[in-house]
């Protein structure tokens, strides 16, 4: 898949996130990148503090997401899981940025597991 394409996904991603939720983000830059950092295997990062934990927090860089294209492509195969395998990255990232822990926002997709067996 073509960078723009996949670029077009990411954005389909960011969209499917309740307006609610998309209003609400601040100061933060989603981007692409193909291969995540060594021995790190993952579909998503979020780097950044999320906004639970922001005090003083004025002229500072945006937080970021990164969303790896490469390990999404090779996990997905066909274009709908891939779309699928990002939109959930998207969600995860997102999560954290409003302040979820890695255990919180697995509690929540293993209810979404749930809900849509």
């Amino acid at each position: 898949m073509n960078q723009e394409e996949f670029e077009k996904i990411v954005e389909e991603g960011i969209f499917a996130i309740p307006k609610r939720f998309l209003k609400k983000l601040d100061n933060v830059d989603i981007c692409i990148e193909e291969e995540p950092p060594k021995g790190r295997p993952l579909f998503g990062l979020y780097q950044g503090i999320p906004k639970t934990k922001r005090g003083h927090y004025g002229q500072v860089l945006p937080d970021k997401i990164t969303i790896f294209k490469g390990p999404i492509e090779r996990r997905g195969g066909s274009k709908e899981k891939i779309r699928e395998i990002v939109k959930n990255t998207v969600w995860h990232e997102i999560a954290h940025h409003f302040g979820m822990n890695e255990q919180e926002v697995r509690e929540i997709e293993k209810r979404k597991k749930q809900k849509s067996s």
